[in-house]
């Protein structure tokens, strides 16, 4: 690689190192992974500590959509802080954003738990993950676009793919600091205030990351337009109100963007939370076996950037999108059977179904807390069911029957909350519970997945064939949006699009696909949410996208 950009920028001074401008740049996409996979690898902790009251089901997908929440609103940032650096600057919009991010992070390790101070402290945490979205929303277009108006015309994809690649360096950060402080305070102290640690010690990385971009200057392809009075004063406007621009920014959303958004969170939050939540792989052993795979897979990154430039984005996208789609549902299926062998085994050799009226039957989802998932049997049986992980098929009965949960061989009628009340129906919904798990545990449904039965190399195998399909995906995106937009309105184009696709459609996946998962008792239910998005966009993309790859940015 080069080490300048060339003699001198637009202001007569000398340019910038080619490595300088891709590390600095690229530290915002290091903070954006390693705080959102940070809460990510923390979810059931977070459930713990700020999500305590109301029900373990419940809390689980509320932790999940706070995880979401700084997600709902980087579109939002994107339109704010896109308008500031195509009007200002690219240089200090993100090294406004970059401060805004950092300090969130740090401020949620000294939030306090739910116990201490009530619902305050999950509406601070809201609160905080807001704030990170917006600025967010700024980040990743800026970075993107400085680095690709420094590239070299044929090694943009390459360049842009340095900002992809820190970006699971973020997440392998986050996971070897989770690891570290696991290992060094101890389990129970680590759920007990040891959580807080890494999101602490990020200021520390954030200090350095600010002075490093300190030493920026501005993008010369911006300067040059800057210099000769040629920018935009309403980019909003032309972004979006023209329907030339919208058109692209349209193409770009569903024939790109969103298979890259779910591929990448299905293919790593949400394979973190399926080992550990439906697989039942303790938590230590999860992040270890993605942190392997992360670190086998992430070179490939930067591959599938330098071959966009000789082949061109669109096609490796596609690809990606399509083998995902293709081959997600299998891949998941193996997954388990590799993770759990005995609850893989023990959901193919006894089955479990719940016999029930739908019409008496709620989803296992309660907004409020309120619901206990008592007041009728088909509930009493899902509730049971869903807190305990168990994959369960649904059996239509007649109105007025009482609900029967079948395993295997064995029938077991549920509570009929009809004709108990009180203390009596408590006492009869325990004694259910125990039946129904001495029933589980005698057809081989294991509490817990046992280490030593783990099949490690395959389930590394199986992670790193993911992170592969993210790597297909991400490694050419930035420059493809790059590509599309105009110099005068790219920062505002490129970064809605991509904040929608990764913000809105990626970033709810965990929630969304949980949410499918407790409503119809099938762990691999929510795999559909991907498996559409992604068809959608190799649609899309095939009829719609234009290849880019031999664009210039000067225009």
């Amino acid at each position: 690689m080069a080490t300048t950009t060339g003699d001198a920028s637009p202001l007569g001074h000398v340019k910038q190192s080619q490595p300088l401008i891709i590390i600095a740049s690229s530290l915002g996409a290091v903070f954006e992974w390693y705080d959102f996979y940070l809460y990510g690898l923390l979810a059931t902790i977070i459930t713990a500590q700020f999500f305590s009251g109301v029900n373990e089901t419940t809390g689980f997908i509320f932790a999940l959509a706070a995880f979401a929440a700084g997600f709902a609103v980087r579109p939002f940032g994107a339109l704010v802080f896109g308008r500031i650096g195509d009007v200002v600057g690219r240089k200090n919009t993100f090294l406004v954003t970059m401060a805004i991010m950092g300090l969130s992070t740090f401020l949620v390790g000294l939030l306090p738990s739910y116990a201490s101070v009530g619902v305050a402290a999950p509406i601070a945490l809201v609160v905080l993950r807001l704030l990170q979205g917006l600025a967010l929303g700024g980040e990743y277009g800026g970075a993107a676009t400085y680095v690709a108006e420094h590239a070299p015309d044929k090694k943009r994809g390459l360049f842009t793919s340095f900002i992809q690649t820190t970006a699971s360096l973020g997440l392998f950060a986050a996971l070897l600091i989770v690891i570290g402080v696991r290992t060094l305070v101890g389990e129970e102290a680590f759920a007990a205030w040891g959580w807080r640690i890494p999101f602490i010690v990020s200021i520390a990385l954030l200090a350095v990351s600010l002075w490093i971009r300190m030493q920026l200057e501005e993008s010369p392809v911006f300067q040059k337009m800057k210099d000769e009075g040629k920018t935009s004063k309403a980019p909003l406007t032309e972004a979006f109100g023209q329907w030339s621009n919208l058109k692209v920014v349209l193409i770009a959303l569903f024939g790109a963007v969103v298979g890259q958004g779910v591929i990448f969170y299905t293919s790593q939050f949400y394979a973190l939370f399926f080992l550990e939540k439906n697989l039942r792989v303790d938590g230590p052993t999860t992040n270890i076996l993605i942190a392997i795979a992360l670190l086998i897979a992430t070179p490939a990154f930067i591959f599938f950037g330098w071959l966009s430039d000789k082949i061109g984005r669109k096609y490796i996208i596609l690809t990606g999108c399509a083998l995902a789609a293709l081959t997600y549902m299998p891949l998941f299926h193996a997954l388990s059977k590799a993770a759990n062998p005995a609850l893989y085994a023990a959901q193919a050799n006894s089955p479990v179904s719940v016999v029930a009226n739908p019409d008496e039957c709620s989803v296992q989802f309660d907004p409020v807390g309120k619901n206990k998932f008592d007041s009728s049997s088909c509930d009493i049986a899902k509730a049971y069911l869903a807190k305990a992980g168990i994959s369960y098929a649904n059996v239509i009965a007649p109105a007025g029957t009482v609900a029967q949960i079948h395993i295997g061989g064995t029938t077991i009628p549920v509570v009929n909350p009809a004709v108990v009340s009180g203390p009596e129906k408590a006492a009869a919904i325990k004694a259910f519970g125990a039946e129904v798990k001495t029933a589980l545990t005698s057809v081989g449904y294991p509490e817990k997945a046992d280490p030593a039965q783990i099949n490690k190399p395959m389930v590394i195998a199986i992670l790193v064939l993911l992170v592969l399909y993210v790597t297909m995906v991400y490694g050419p995106i930035a420059a493809l949006l790059v590509e599309l937009f105009p110099t005068r309105i790219r920062y505002t184009s490129m970064s809605l699009p991509y904040h929608i696709g990764n913000g809105w459609f990626g970033g709810f996946l965990p929630t969304a696909a949980f949410a499918m998962v407790a409503a119809t008792g099938d762990i691999y239910y929510g795999l559909w949410y991907p498996i559409v998005a992604c068809a959608v966009t190799v649609l899309v993309g095939l009829v719609f996208l234009p290849e880019t790859f031999r664009r210039s940015l000067h225009g």
